[in-house]
């Protein structure tokens, strides 16, 4: 890249400004957010978003899935566009920093470029995936999972939430079904900058993120089904209590996770429990078992594990199971071009800053499928996320930002 500037840096100010004006929008009860996808506070997130994009010239495509891409044309029609983006959904007590940070930070690289009207050979598409989180419809990163080919269209559309309205009819609703064909679209690389999620930079004391790798997931629903009974006239004897099966199986995927160090996590974080009553064991049991590494032999060992001795454990309580893997994917390499820039560029920037796996699941790992792709992570408060109290500085998402800035800078060429 022929440098504009030794010293270009985004408008941190103007980047922080934007973040907490769409955190008005779908506020939580604890000073987080719930816009979760396809609902009345998404859409009216998505239109503050265009309403930005349009005034920093950019042009709007939409998918069958919803996904915005907001595209700033380069010089050369032929060249394909390098994508920047992640997800402006969020939990139900979500922050206000996961998945946003990387939306808007792409926004604010483009606001920087028409600043100083520096052109690029490549285009560049600001991108906000429709439901990466997976709160509300399962699996996580569906959006981006279809246009990558893992999930089909009908699929995705058929998906339901815990309401039992469908994920089709309520994208038609918000008003978001869009004309382009999902994955038509060509990459020429794909960025994600995101809040880390952990507790790992804030510790190590660094800036920034370059992340090489991304863990392998498996997310495997159990239900288990016992027998409905009073709890204080059923003999302990007598009992086929599905709750203790349950938690039963809590205690062994901990195990497992501990025996297969290092690198691997596992845990639950849904559980339902039928009829739900204080004063009578539980007949039926759903529950989530989410197990993640970055080796693929590892991962797919925890989860014959985790199947095989939840089985024995249900037999021996003569409890029912069944499992359905409800969310999957491989563990990602991202490219090393890419991720050999967002490292020159923290390097150049006088940033701080370390290898790391991302532990979540991101839309950049679906991508990684159909073009180059990489991530850039900054710090997070304590590690938390997923959490009302999620919290950032100025000067880290600044941080990130500036490094996105360069590494695309590079990716998409500038033109003198």
């Amino acid at each position: 890249m022929a440098a504009p500037g030794q010293n270009l840096k985004i408008n941190a100010e103007r980047l922080w400004e934007t973040i907490h004006e769409l955190a008005e929008i779908g506020p939580g009860i604890a000073g987080g957010n719930n816009r979760q996808t396809l609902t009345n506070a998404d859409n009216e997130g998505r239109h503050l978003f265009k309403r930005w994009c349009d005034a920093a010239g950019l042009e709007m495509g939409v998918d069958r899935m919803g996904t915005m891409f907001m595209t700033r044309p380069g010089t050369d029609p032929d060249a394909l566009p390098v994508y920047v983006g992640s997800h402006l959904d969020t939990q139900p007590t979500g922050g206000r920093y996961d998945g946003v940070l990387g939306v808007l930070s792409a926004l604010e690289l483009v606001r920087t470029l028409n600043d100083l009207d520096i052109r690029t050979r490549h285009p560049i598409v600001v991108t906000n995936w429709t439901n990466e989180e997976g709160a509300r419809f399962a699996p996580a990163m569906l959006a981006s999972g279809v246009f990558a080919g893992m999930h089909d269209l009908d699929y995705a559309y058929g998906r339901t939430d815990p309401d039992g309205k469908r994920f089709g009819d309520e994208l038609k609703r918000i008003g978001w079904v869009g004309d382009e064909d999902v994955g038509a679209r060509k990459m020429h690389a794909y960025f994600e900058y995101h809040i880390e999620q952990g507790p790992i930079l804030e510790a190590e004391d660094k800036l920034i993120g370059v992340v090489t790798h991304g863990q392998g997931l498996w997310w495997l629903e159990f239900t288990l089904s016992g027998k409905e009974a009073h709890t204080g006239s059923t003999p302990m004897t007598m009992r086929v209590n599905a709750g203790l099966a349950m938690a039963r199986i809590l205690e062994m995927v901990q195990k497992v996770a501990m025996d297969s160090q290092p690198n691997a996590v596992g845990g639950v974080g849904q559980c339902f429990f039928s009829p739900n009553s204080r004063n009578v064991l539980p007949g039926k049991v759903v529950f989530t078992v989410d197990i993640r590494t970055v080796d693929q032999q590892k991962l797919d060992a925890m989860r014959a594990r985790v199947e095989k001795e939840a089985a024995e454990i249900c037999a021996a309580l003569g409890v029912g199971c069944s499992v359905e893997p409800v969310g999957h994917f491989d563990p990602v390499a991202f490219d090393p071009e890419l991720v050999g820039r967002v490292r020159k560029a923290a390097e150049d920037l006088g940033y701080s800053h370390m290898d790391i796996v991302s532990g979540a699941g991101h839309d950049a790992c679906w991508m990684n499928r159909v073009a180059p792709s990489t991530m850039i992570m900054c710090p997070c408060v304590g590690g938390l996320s997923h959490n009302e109290a999620e919290d950032i500085s100025r000067e880290w998402a600044a941080a990130g930002a500036d490094v996105l800035l360069r590494a695309v800078l590079e990716t998409a060429e500038v033109v003198e």
